[in-house]
This record gives C-alpha cells, sequence and structure tokens, in this order.
C-alpha cells in the first residue's frame, strides 16, 4: 500500500506540474516543436496539456478524498488515471523516437525515452498492484 500511495502521489504532482509548464516558455516553446515535428496534429497539443492536468486532479482528488468516496470510484478513477499515462507515456516514446523530433527540446534533452518509459513502468505496476490487491480480497486471501 504504502509503495502505491507514494507513486501516486508522485505520478499527481508529476503529471499535473508538466501540464501546467506547457503554458510557460521555454517548455511551451519545446513541446509545441514536439508535436508538429513528429506529425501527432494540432489536436494532439491540446489533449496533451488537458490529458496531463486532467490526471493530475484526478490522482490528486483520489489521493486526498479516498476515505470519503466509495472504494470502487477510488479504483475507476485511479485506473483510468494510469491507462491515460500509459497512453501519454507510449505517445512521449514516439515522440522520443520520432527522427524529426530534435534531442534540444526532449526533457534532458536526450533521445532515448527514459523519462516515458519511467513513467509508463510506475502506471503499470500501480494498475498491477490495484488489481492484484482486490482480487486478493475478493478472494478472501489475506492483503500482501
Amino acid at each position: 500500500m504504502k509503495y502505491t500511495k507514494i507513486t501516486t502521489w508522485f505520478l499527481a504532482i508529476a503529471m499535473f506540474m508538466f501540464g501546467i509548464l506547457k503554458f510557460v516558455n521555454p517548455f511551451k516553446g519545446w513541446y509545441t516543436v514536439q508535436i508538429v515535428n513528429s506529425g501527432l496534429g494540432q489536436i494532439s497539443y491540446s489533449m496533451g496539456i488537458m490529458g496531463e492536468i486532467a490526471v493530475g486532479v484526478a490522482l490528486f482528488f483520489c489521493l486526498i478524498n479516498g476515505q470519503r468516496i466509495s472504494k470502487k470510484l477510488y479504483i475507476f478513477l485511479t485506473t483510468i488515471s494510469f491507462l491515460t499515462i500509459i497512453i501519454m507515456m507510449l505517445t512521449g516514446v514516439f515522440v522520443h523516437l520520432h527522427p524529426n523530433v530534435p534531442a534540444d527540446v526532449l526533457p534532458l534533452k536526450i533521445k532515448p525515452p527514459y523519462i516515458p518509459l519511467f513513467f509508463l513502468v510506475v502506471a503499470l505496476s500501480n494498475i498491477y498492484l490495484l488489481i492484484n490487491r482486490n482480487t486478493q480480497k475478493t478472494e478472501g486471501r489475506p492483503n500482501s
């Protein structure tokens, strides 16, 4: 439980922060070049920003109100958020590997997609643990 809570806070803060940063330069300019040069289309620009902010807000909501909302709603919102992060990070891997996107507009100025792959693994691990924990509880096994 502790791992999931820590990584969920990390993802909430990081996704929200990265979404907000895309409104200010130099991040706005870098993000624009990434979208244009990768050929993702103009709609991807807004969807990426809105997606990051929405995921951050949804995870903050779950973390802050976890005891006040139903378990079913908590699981639904966190699972959808983690799946959305996975989709966004797969897109990030595509952008990193796209030959028309220069390294100087990428995070840390590196082409290998270490950052999106890290976020992808964290989101996948949270989904796995969430599913595993709920499967154990429904089958009557003790929580590990």
